[in-house]
């Protein structure tokens, strides 16, 4: 595969800054990613710094089940064997369980975490092992619900998956029974094209939702079933099994949870006065803390010594929080602030793989880590593809299109080119035909006038009927056109909806089963040969 550097100038503003003028934005964040002495220094401080974490051999434990379950790869025990040793550090990135793992940036990310913990052991000489988060806490189910493929008529084709009883709740923990997942195979091989991969991608993913239980534990069949040989080690965020040993974690965040919220809105306050947006609210008085209430997902909020939510369905004083956390913990999870303090609660956190938005919304947290003990890990921005089959490449050298020029002015390009197949000059000629009748009909109506007063006003409305219908007669022109040139303009549709599908990055919208049809289920191990990037330069892969 030929892979050539392309900006994607997408993302915040503040992201962009991160990537690429690190300096302007240092303050803001932990080590230079880009720096061997940061990566030195984050491993020193990680190695003083083992009593400030869970106990590795009971996180391990934990690992050891849930991958068993759903990664059961040798490899994944290896690296699991190794985080089990004091001295071993990971790199960790995650995502919320997608369905068909979501996105292809999905894949994206866990590509980047491999290669990065090879990177980073190269770099430092000691074990570093990947490990992949998945975010089966949140409950946003119609962010991860559905996927989107290129159906056979070059148009956006989307499946979705919707269980019977989908409260509020963790997606971890809304059911999806057999009949949901039969209705989802079948629309999924309607929507996908034939190919001589669609049999053996049609059974790998059936064997991922068999008897699974929710759309997380498929989630993780599928991802480890890509990734398992590769040692990347699985977890879930609703696994209760995890949420035992974060019990000491959310007990420290309810406790210093004034600290912790003043930390967030100075942060966020600092982001705002150098000009940025600010990725992820900071409520007054945020708790940043969920509550599983009757199978909903509350978000509390604290005023003075008592914990509620918006609606009042629940309130606790903050004795009364700590109680009901020991007696069940499986009820307590993160907001988005509070995740990376928990994920490096847990783990010898060297560094992170972020996309753009999440890179912007780390900066918020840069205080809270030292509320806790800890400190900000370095953040890997997660590389970034889009995939530019044959057939679309073609296109693109007949029409003399660039990937910048697809990403910024496609439609002005695509009306360019049809006008120059314009061999009536239509634009032209029917601006000289209104110009000469206006020449000859404006004085003859203001004659008209002269002789009587109401015959100007009709004669004006008569002009601009005669207009109206002039312009009528040019659009349906350039409507046949368009016909005449109807084979070339689906070229051009292919290159849009391939490459900036209604108008998102290619990764942000088509699923990688999608490209699995078309290019074989070995597609994953192809990606991973790709050159490892940490730079955060978005690039094209010619396949």
């Amino acid at each position: 595969m030929n892979i050539v550097p392309e900006p994607l100038h997408l993302a915040s503003r503040l992201a962009q800054d991160y990537i690429h003028r690190f300096d302007q934005v240092s303050g803001l964040y932990g080590g230079d990613y880009r720096s061997e002495r940061s990566f030195a220094e984050r491993a020193a401080w990680l190695d003083l710094s083992e009593d400030k974490r869970t106990p590795r051999k009971a996180l391990v434990s934990c690992l050891r089940a849930y991958n068993k379950k759903h990664n059961n790869h040798p490899a994944v025990h290896t690296s699991l064997d190794s985080l089990e040793q004091q001295g071993t550090l990971v790199m960790v990135g995650g995502q919320q369980s997608g369905l068909f793992t979501g996105p292809l940036l999905v894949v994206y990310k866990a590509i980047t975490i491999i290669q990065s913990a090879r990177e980073a052991q190269r770099r430092l000489n000691r074990p570093v092992v990947p490990v992949f988060w998945i975010a089966g806490e949140d409950h946003d189910w119609d962010e991860v619900n559905h996927t989107y493929f290129l159906s056979p008529d070059q148009s956006l084709a989307k499946v979705k998956l919707d269980p019977k009883d989908a409260l509020r709740t963790s997606v971890s923990y809304t059911k999806v029974d057999r009949a949901d997942w039969d209705g989802l195979l079948n629309e999924l091989q309607q929507q996908l094209p034939d190919s001589e991969h669609k049999g053996e991608l049609l059974r790998l993913v059936s064997e991922s939702v068999q008897d699974a239980p929710c759309l997380s534990d498929a989630f993780a069949r599928l991802l480890g079933g890509m990734f398992g040989k590769y040692g990347l080690i699985l977890l879930d965020s609703a696994d209760p099994a995890l949420r035992e040993l974060e019990v000491p974690v959310f007990e420290a965040m309810i406790k210093r949870n004034e600290d912790l919220c003043r930390s967030y809105q100075a942060a966020a306050k600092e982001i705002a006065g150098r000009g940025y947006e600010v990725q992820a609210e900071v409520a007054e008085n945020g708790a940043n803390l969920f509550y599983v209430h009757e199978g909903r997902r509350l978000l509390l909020f604290r005023e003075g010594d008592v914990y509620s939510d918006r609606k009042g369905l629940v309130s606790f004083t903050r004795q009364e929080l700590l109680d009901e956390l020991h007696k069940h913990p499986a009820r307590f999870s993160n907001n988005v602030l509070t995740r990376p303090i928990m994920q490096d609660s847990l783990f010898p956190v060297l560094g992170t793989i972020l996309g753009p938005g999440e890179i912007s919304y780390w900066a918020i947290t840069r205080d809270a880590f030292a509320d806790l003990g800890l400190r900000m890990p370095l953040i890997i921005p997660r590389m970034s593809f889009t995939l530019l089959d044959g057939t679309v490449h073609k296109y693109m050298d007949k029409y003399e299109l660039t990937f910048q020029d697809v990403l910024l002015n496609l439609a002005e390009k695509r009306d360019a080119w049809l006008a120059g197949q314009d061999k009536l000059n239509l634009d032209e000629r029917f601006a000289q035909t209104k110009d000469a009748f206006e020449t000859l009909y404006q004085p003859l109506i203001e004659d008209l006038g002269k002789m009587q007063e109401g015959l100007l006003k009709l004669g004006e409305t008569n002009r601009e009927k005669i207009l109206e219908q002039m312009d009528f007669l040019l659009s349906r022109s350039k409507s046949a056109l368009a016909q005449q040139h109807e084979a070339a303009l689906a070229q051009w549709k292919r290159i849009e909806v391939s490459l900036l599908p209604e108008g998102s990055p290619q990764e942000r919208v088509y699923n990688i089963v999608e490209y699995m049809n078309r290019y074989g289920l070995n597609l994953v191990d192809r990606l991973m040969e790709i050159p490892y990037e940490g730079s955060g330069t978005h690039r094209v892969v010619f396949i």
